[in-house]
């Protein structure tokens, strides 16, 4: 009796402890269920910048070369033998200065020469013009015959010919003489001398004393492709050229920083290279531009017209595709697709995709995804999509930025 009370209260107790156990299990497979659930991800702090349109001129570039407005070679009218140079080789000269002298002695003879030619072809004239004065008295007088008087009016016509030969003989001598003299003919900066003093130079040497070239205003040349040909605006094409303005650097110059105009545009396009010639006239303040220079050129091809802008920072790459991350009103990221057009300094014309009021993730776009919740901090347009404001200048190029020209 005793045995079986025993029993049934041993196999109690395992009841028991199997129930504790059950739920002592239960309880641990709550709490490691509740440890299993993930916590609501914190916000992600981004830089967001509010897209506006902002008025933009499209520009091409092209590569060219200065010109100068004046280019003189100076070669000698006279010939003889150099006596003088009056310039350092390299130099700046202005209009009139003297930059050469051939010996003028034989000039100067020649000068008093026809001089005296002159004197005496005026005196000449002075006695047959007597002459015919007493002829005409006496043939009023039916003292001489008119054969005589015609002999007289003849000699004192001679004499006036050779008066008016005597002065032109006089004025081209004179002429040699100045010429023995040469000045600038223009305000420049003169060549190295190619004949130093003793050499004898002459007309229709194979080589000029010199060159001049002008330094106040430079032309930069350059041949411009038929599509931005026909994009200019209309004063342009039509030859106005003040109305379309030109922007040129240096090789060692960032960006465009010398402002000029379209001086010149030609008549007409070269059909093997589809291009036309056209030349910008830039100032020369400070005389570092000199023919030859290579020169980067901007030209502004169309009227100014509403885009987007942003920056490069703000744009992302999905292998082939351009992509911007948006933050909706929730502050949720999505993804959006983009077509870029130009590019300058940084900035990329987002030609579509985009539009007025979409707020664009400027900064921070590589710790986010699409989806993510976001606490947006907005900065300045200027920090990554430009505001309203005047008008600026981008490269008239294909989409993704590739210049055609």
């Amino acid at each position: 009796m005793f045995s079986f009370h025993a029993r049934h209260a041993a196999l109690a107790l395992a009841g028991l402890l199997l129930a504790s156990g059950f739920l002592l299990m239960r309880e641990s497979a709550g709490t490691l269920a509740d440890a299993g659930q993930p916590s609501p991800a914190p916000a992600i702090q981004v830089d967001v910048a509010t897209i506006r349109y902002q008025a933009i001129t499209d520009w091409h570039e092209y590569s060219g070369r200065l010109e100068a407005v004046d280019r003189v070679e100076i070669r000698p009218l006279v010939s003889g033998t150099l006596t003088q140079v009056h310039f350092k080789d390299g130099a700046l000269v202005r209009r009139g200065d003297p930059l050469f002298t051939i010996d003028p002695r034989p000039y100067q003879a020649a000068v008093d020469e026809a001089q005296a030619q002159l004197t005496a072809a005026t005196a000449k004239a002075a006695y047959t013009g007597a002459d015919l004065a007493r002829g005409q008295r006496l043939l009023a007088g039916n003292a001489i015959a008119r054969r005589d008087f015609e002999e007289k009016r003849n000699a004192a016509r001679e004499a006036a010919a050779r008066v008016q030969a005597a002065r032109a003989a006089l004025q081209s001598a004179r002429l040699d003489l100045e010429h023995t003299r040469i000045v600038a003919p223009i305000s420049g900066r003169v060549s190295k001398a190619e004949a130093t003093e003793g050499n004898v130079v002459g007309l229709g040497g194979a080589r000029p004393l010199t060159t001049m070239v002008s330094v106040s205003q430079l032309y930069a040349s350059f041949e411009v492709d038929e599509q931005t040909f026909l994009q200019m605006n209309g004063a342009a094409a039509a030859g106005a050229g003040a109305a379309v303005p030109v922007s040129m650097g240096l090789a060692n110059e960032q960006g465009y920083p010398r402002r000029g105009r379209l001086a010149f545009l030609d008549n007409s396009l070269d059909p093997r290279t589809g291009t036309i010639r056209v030349r910008a006239l830039f100032d020369n303040p400070d005389g570092l531009l000199r023919p030859g220079l290579y020169a980067r050129v901007r030209l502004d091809a169309g009227a100014p017209h509403e885009a987007v802008l942003l920056q490069e920072k703000a744009i992302g790459t999905d292998q082939a595709k351009r992509f911007v991350m948006v933050v909706d009103d929730a502050n949720k990221a999505a993804y959006r697709e983009v077509t870029l057009g130009a590019g300058r300094e940084g900035w990329r014309v987002v030609r579509s995709g985009l539009a007025a009021g979409d707020r664009v993730v400027v900064n921070g776009l590589q710790r986010i995804r699409p989806g993510d919740t976001v606490a947006p901090k907005p900065v300045s347009a200027d920090d990554g999509a430009l505001a309203a404001g005047g008008a600026i200048s981008l490269p008239g190029s294909a989409p993704d930025g590739q210049h055609q020209s």
